[in-house]
């Protein structure tokens, strides 16, 4: 068995969901911070991740054809209206005395900060797992 494919794919799915965690977090840390109107304001972002097709080699079987797993295929924008808040004081506010606060909604962020972290600690557990097979396998042909 090829290890160093599953060490890959843990390695790459790590990769998206530190992505997904740092995207998260600039989200939430912006999540109060003001446009000087409703067009300038923080967009929240979100991640895109796809899978890492497999190449010709690694599916007809060939030794040391490293390959899979995923990847981030974008961070884009999300198309949400910005919170307006009614603070006539504020040196933003606009000529009714609303200020435009970005659309970040703390409670799906919160979740995607959950799902983030769980799924980077199931690709630790699988690189783990895959690590102690290989010592086996090395402990078990080192006793002949």
């Amino acid at each position: 068995m090829d290890y160093a494919s599953g060490f890959q794919i843990s390695a790459t799915g790590m990769a998206v969901e530190k992505m997904r965690l740092d995207i998260t977090a600039a989200n939430i840390a912006n999540m109060h911070s003001a446009g000087t109107s409703a067009d300038k304001v923080y967009k929240p972002l979100r991640v895109i991740s796809q899978q890492v097709p497999l190449t010709f080699s690694h599916q007809f079987g060939q030794l040391y054809a490293v390959d899979g797993g995923a990847r981030v295929a974008a961070v884009e924008p999300q198309e949400v209206a910005p919170r307006m808040v009614y603070e006539p004081g504020h040196p933003y506010a606009d000529t009714k005395g609303f200020v435009a606060y970005p659309g970040v909604n703390h409670t799906s962020e919160m979740m995607n900060l959950n799902s983030a972290l769980r799924a980077y600690e199931a690709n630790v557990a699988a690189m783990n797992a895959a690590k102690t097979m290989a010592g086996r396998a090395l402990d078990i042909g080192g006793n002949k």
